[in-house]
């Protein structure tokens, strides 16, 4: 068996069906960012366990979790609030935890949006680590997000997650991503500054996660990038073939690099650039989120 951690801010649209979905592991353990909504009070319906820590950044608040809270076993898996573990996936990392091949394992997720899954533009199948052994892996600070390093060989699960990214509404996750442009613009100009592209990864690169960080990378020093990542994800990707929602996701992704952007903008001009390394003192608290 595994644990189960589920990540929590203002999230009482989505706690309940994600906790029943995590209720085929008998530790479950919900970590709150002191939510001001009834996330706790839905979550205290269940029978699980509820832990309550101040955010500071996504990196910060996992390596606190599989450090300073207990769990009934050894491997454990993250589940965000507007995600969800499904039975096929379950008995997956069941089978993986008992082979010793590797100390953590990614997942892909499935972008479900406007009632559909998005399955061309999203880059699926795009990968990111859930499952793994807690004394292998911790964790760092990356733009709005976070990244992972972990002591030991990693592998790819084949069964994927549903993530409703826009469960809460459209002005939920406008209002989001206008917080999430600003760590972004910050990792950008510190990219620009001291980061490098690479190219051995970007097209050798062994696993989709190294390919698409590389990418990522280079992304940030191409001209006009809110028009180059439609383009890409519309037309190069398949985004024509997901429909309306597809059309929106690729609208709205370019009106996220669009702000971050005139963020980078907005800071070259102020005088004092803010820290890169983690730093920052806290505007205010983010929501616990899958990056785009």
């Amino acid at each position: 068996m595994f644990s189960i951690y589920i990540l929590t801010y203002n999230e009482e649209l989505d706690i309940a069906a994600c906790i029943e979905s995590a209720q085929l592991s008998d530790d479950v353990i919900v970590v709150d960012s002191i939510s001001r909504d009834r996330t706790v009070e839905i979550a205290d319906r269940y029978p699980v366990r509820i832990v309550q820590h101040a955010f500071e950044s996504h990196g910060r608040q996992r390596t606190w979790m599989i450090k300073e809270v207990p769990t009934k076993y050894e491997w454990v898996y993250i589940l965000e609030a507007d995600e969800r573990m499904t039975p096929e996936l379950f008995a997956e990392c069941l089978e993986a935890i008992q082979t010793l091949e590797s100390v953590g394992y990614y997942v892909a997720e499935r972008v479900m949006f406007m009632n559909r899954w998005i399955r061309y533009c999203t880059q699926y199948p795009r990968y990111q680590l859930r499952l793994f052994h807690k004394d292998k892996v911790w964790f760092s600070d990356y733009g709005h997000t976070e990244r992972e390093v972990c002591d030991g060989q990693t592998g790819f699960l084949k069964e994927t997650y549903p993530h409703y990214t826009c469960s809460k509404g459209l002005t939920r996750w406008i209002e989001k991503h206008n917080r999430y442009s600003t760590d972004e613009a910050v990792e950008t100009l510190h990219q620009l500054q001291a980061g490098t592209v690479n190219w051995q990864n970007l097209f050798w690169g062994r696993s989709e996660v190294e390919r698409r960080r590389a990418l990522k990378d280079l992304s940030l020093r191409l001209p006009g990038r809110p028009l180059v990542r439609f383009i890409y994800m519309y037309l190069l990707l398949g985004g024509f073939l997901d429909g309306k929602a597809g059309f929106t996701w690729c609208t709205l992704q370019a009106f996220y690099e669009y702000l971050i952007l005139l963020k980078v903008w907005e800071l070259k001009q102020s005088t004092k650039l803010p820290p890169t390394d983690g730093s920052m003192p806290a505007r205010e608290l983010r929501e616990i989120s899958t990056p785009s």
